[in-house]
């Protein structure tokens, strides 16, 4: 038996500013202080606050300091105890047995038990949250509580990644006596939730703000600092920005790279850059080619698209550098996963792009449009014209789309919706042709890349398998992969992946994102992930 408390590093984050390292004291005039509000500016409304049935990253921002995992993440990426105060591995890995914290409550009062693991995994994890869905439900073989402390997760196979997925990001854990016999999708308790984590629900005014309060009952000795977290909806980056330099906010997950050089200079803000968000890490915004539309069936059509797509210019004037162009399915994050030198890897180059599109039969015309001739499934004289839908607040993206499929010939009709309603038509009524999703890869490919390829998670999932790709040689190396514990191993099975994926194409991966956080020089204790505010504070 193996006692086990930590897994292998697989991503560091560059911590600037007034970060410290653990354990070492800030200077006395930035001690800790108790008390007071955080005000954070967030983009979008959420819609619900339930982070276990979504990987929604505006559901994961406004919810996480609500809510536990049974371990969190350190900046190395390693798991350490949360609501587990330890575990044992067995079975070289087929058996995890989790010891639980005592005297941990829901904010309602309700003692947590491992009856709470159970039903958060059977019920609503393995079957809401696409990535756990996708990589821990195709693995599991049954989970047991021996008792209220202990609970047992047994694989059908040593799975090593399991550690790694058990944060609050990716296996939120939620009540059993307020979720038991209802639809998690429909339960009241989404717009009021009840958690176990540093802050709990005070109220919520959609399009305004959300409001938490700290939970003075929480298991870790000390924390939270600071009396209330007020999250406050303000869509457009440059009015966060503004809110931030007049005081009415504290903190921004992200700033425009426009914005940046100035704020450094103002000397009245601190910085956190990171590849960690609440809705995950290591995160490639990703278009989605609807494999069901007839426009998208022929690989040469949506590789014209790929070629047609300039991603520096993503990183230059939607970006502004923060971040990098993708150059393979898996993100450069994961480093024995991460694919260099993939032979048909997509790079932008006009004229190739132009001649796809004359092999597919989509022929320009005296005004420049493109109209099909001989295109399968079409009739001869339509358009090239397709939608493109996205997030509110990725309109700079749809914008630079648009522009740049122009250049060929494409008409984009873009469609942006708020996150909600992107899922319900992306995942569920599969009302679309193309789309842009930031897919966050996580710690592992298990986390966050298997579900987006693997046939099993084409459906209802929200950020599962949006283009509703099958290829059962990819299903296959995917469970080879699982199964593989050498790391080398492992990386050259992930390697044959993504060569398909570039072959077939059912995706392009145009940047991996980078955010720099920013917040008042008042403040402090921030992390990274998800608990951002935990061990925050404000000086009034």
């Amino acid at each position: 038996m193996l006692r086990r408390g930590s897994a292998l590093v697989v991503s560091a984050v560059l911590l600037v500013s007034c970060s410290t390292t653990e354990g070492t004291p800030e200077p006395a005039a930035d001690s800790p202080v108790r008390g007071g509000t955080l005000v954070a500016a967030i983009t979008a409304d959420p819609g619900q606050l339930n982070p276990a049935i979504t990987t929604s990253g505006d559901v994961h921002t406004a919810s996480e300091l609500m809510y536990n995992g049974l371990v969190s993440l350190t900046p190395d990426r390693e798991p350490v105890g949360e609501l587990a105060e330890s575990w044992d591995v067995e079975d070289n890995g087929a058996l995890y047995r989790f010891h639980l914290r005592e005297g941990v409550t829901w904010h309602d009062g309700e003692p947590f038990t491992s009856a709470d693991v159970k039903f958060s995994f059977e019920k609503v994890l393995l079957k809401y949250h696409s990535r756990t869905a996708a990589s821990v439900g195709q693995a599991l073989e049954s989970i047991s509580t021996p008792d209220e402390r202990t609970v047992e997760f047994r694989f059908k196979e040593p799975y090593a990644p399991f550690p790694l997925q058990l944060d609050v990001t990716e296996a939120p854990i939620i009540p059993e006596h307020i979720y038991a016999g209802t639809d998690p999708l429909e339960n009241p308790a989404n717009l009021e939730p009840v958690g176990t984590g540093p802050f709990a629900f005070e109220s919520y005014k959609p399009g305004a703000e959300i409001r938490l309060v700290r939970n003075p009952d929480y298991f870790i000795d000390g924390q939270p600092l600071l009396d209330e977290v007020v999250l406050r909806v303000i869509p457009d980056a440059e009015s966060q920005v503004i809110a931030l330099e007049a005081g009415e906010v504290d903190w921004l997950f992200g700033v425009p790279g426009a914005d940046l050089a100035r704020l450094e200079e103002d000397g009245g803000f601190e910085f956190l850059r990171t590849t960690v968000n609440p809705g995950g890490s290591n995160c490639i915004m990703t278009v989605s080619f609807n494999l069901e539309k007839p426009v998208f069936q022929d690989v040469r059509t949506r590789r014209a698209v790929a070629t047609a797509i300039d991603s520096q210019q993503f990183v230059d004037r939607v970006l502004f550098g923060q971040g990098k162009v993708a150059e393979a399915p898996i993100s450069s994050g994961i480093d024995f996963a991460h694919a260099d030198d993939l032979p048909d890897m997509p790079t932008y180059d006009k004229q190739t792009a132009e001649d796809l599109l004359d092999e597919a039969g989509w022929i320009r015309q005296g005004d420049g449009t493109r109209v099909a001739q001989g295109v399968q499934g079409i009739p001869d004289g339509t358009p090239l014209s397709f939608g493109f839908t996205l997030f509110t607040s990725f309109d700079a993206y749809g914008d630079l789309f648009k522009a740049q499929l122009a250049d060929v010939g494409i008409d984009v009709e873009l469609d942006p919706q708020e996150p909600d309603i992107f899922a319900e038509t992306v995942f569920v009524d599969r009302d679309f042709d193309s789309n842009i999703i930031s897919y966050c890869n996580g710690a592992d490919p298990e986390i966050g890349v298997k579900r987006m390829y693997v046939s099993s998670t084409i459906g209802p999932v929200p950020f599962s398998n949006a283009a509703a790709y099958s290829n059962p040689s990819v299903d296959s190396l995917f469970d080879q992969a699982r199964t593989t514990v050498d790391p080398g191993e492992r990386g050259e099975v992930y390697r044959q992946i993504q060569e398909i994926l570039v072959e077939d194409l059912p995706y392009f991966w145009v940047v991996e994102t980078e955010a720099t956080r920013v917040y008042s020089s008042r403040c402090g204790g921030f992390s990274q992930a998800g608990h951002f505010a935990e061990a925050a504070y404000c000086r009034q």
